[in-house]
C-alpha cells in the first residue's frame, strides 16, 4: 500500500486532542464524518464540526441504514435473520474461549517443579484459543457472505441510491474522522455503503470503535467488567485499511495491565498482529505503508506494555 494517505488512531475524546492532532497533520478542507457508531445521535456532531473548522459533512450513514430496513422488507428480514444467527454464534464461541481462559488462569497460577511442563501446558492452551478464534472468524465470514449473496446489496435500487450519494459527498472531502459508539452498528453501516475503497484515498483520523472498525479484526475486551474479568473475544471482521493492529480503546481503564501473563496470553494470541492500546491522549499516526511507528505502545508477549521498538522487536 505504499503511497496511500495515512492513518491515525487515537485515544477516546472526552479531553479532545482532536483539533490538535488535525492541525499537527496540516489537514485543511471539508472533513467527511463518519459517526454511525452514535447511532440515533449520528447528526449531532455541531461539537465534532466545530473541532474540524466547521468545514465538514457527515455521511449519515446509520439513518442511511435505517432508511433501508425501513424501505426494503426483504433486506430488513435478511438484515435482522444475520444479526439473530451472528448473535447465537458469538454466545456458543465465548462459552468455549471461556473455558479456555478458565484453562489458562489456572495454569498461570500452577507450582510445578518443573516450570518447562507448566509453560508448555500454557502454550497449547493458547493454542485452543488461536484456533476457537480463527474458526470463529471463518464462520462469520460465512454468514456474512450468505448474506450478501442473498440481498445483493449493487442490485438493490435503494443501497445504490445511497452509495452513490455518500460517494459524491466523499468525493469533495481532503479527509475523514470515524468516530467511536456502538462498533456492530458502525460495521454493518460502513460495510453495507462500501466505505472502505472511498477511505483508502484520502487521510483518515479514528478513535475508539472508529479505531476498531478500521483494523482487519474487531476485539472486544473487559477485564474489569462489574460482573468479573471478560475472556477477550473476536467479534467480526473490520474494514481491513489498518492491517496487523488490534485496537484496544481505554486499554488501561479496560485490562489488568499489571497482569504479565494475561497481557502475555493477549499478544500472543492475536499475533503476529500488534495489540495497541489506545488510551486517553494516545496519537499513533501511521506511515505511508499503513506500517506502526517504532517505539508504537504495544502489548509485548513478555506482557509488558511498552514501545515496540521497531523491527529489531
Amino acid at each position: 500500500m505504499s503511497g496511500t494517505p495515512p492513518v491515525t488512531l487515537l485515544g477516546p475524546q472526552r479531553r479532545p486532542t482532536l483539533p490538535s492532532v488535525v492541525e499537527s497533520l496540516g489537514l485543511t478542507g471539508l472533513f467527511a464524518i463518519v459517526t454511525a457508531g452514535w447511532q440515533e445521535r449520528e447528526k449531532d456532531d455541531a461539537e465534532l464540526s466545530s473541532y474540524l473548522g466547521g468545514e465538514s459533512v457527515n455521511l449519515a450513514l446509520w439513518h442511511r441504514l435505517q432508511d433501508v430496513l425501513d424501505r426494503d422488507p426483504e433486506f430488513a428480514e435478511a438484515f435482522r435473520a444475520r444479526r439473530a444467527m451472528l448473535d447465537e454464534m458469538q454466545d456458543l464461541y465465548l462459552m468455549g474461549v471461556g473455558h479456555a481462559m478458565d484453562a489458562l488462569l489456572s495454569l498461570y497460577e500452577r507450582r510445578s517443579a518443573t516450570a518447562s511442563l507448566v509453560s508448555r501446558a500454557i502454550t497449547d492452551a493458547e493454542e485452543v484459543l488461536r484456533d476457537l478464534d480463527d474458526r470463529h472468524r471463518r464462520r462469520i465470514a460465512s454468514v456474512h457472505g450468505a448474506f450478501y449473496d442473498r440481498v445483493v446489496p449493487h442490485e438493490r435500487q435503494l443501497v445504490r441510491q445511497h452509495r452513490d450519494e455518500v460517494t459524491v459527498a466523499l468525493s469533495g472531502a481532503s479527509a475523514a474522522v470515524v468516530a467511536g459508539g456502538h462498533v456492530a452498528a458502525l460495521l454493518d453501516a460502513m460495510h453495507l455503503f462500501n466505505v472502505a475503497p472511498l477511505l483508502e484515498s484520502r487521510p483518515v483520523i479514528a478513535w475508539s470503535a472508529g479505531a476498531m472498525a478500521l483494523t482487519e479484526r474487531v476485539v472486544l475486551f473487559n477485564d474489569r467488567a462489574p460482573h468479573g474479568p471478560a475472556v477477550p473475544e473476536v467479534y467480526d471482521a473490520g474494514l481491513g485499511l489498518v492491517p496487523g493492529v488490534v485496537a484496544l480503546p481505554s486499554a488501561r481503564k479496560r485490562l489488568l495491565v499489571a497482569n504479565g501473563p494475561r497481557m502475555a496470553t493477549l499478544a500472543r494470541r492475536f499475533a503476529p498482529s500488534a495489540c495497541v492500546p489506545l488510551d486517553p491522549g494516545a496519537v499513533v499516526s501511521l506511515s505511508s505503508d499503513r506500517s506502526l511507528p517504532a517505539g508504537t505502545l504495544v502489548v509485548r508477549q513478555d506482557g509488558v506494555v511498552g514501545g515496540s521498538g521497531g523491527s529489531d522487536d
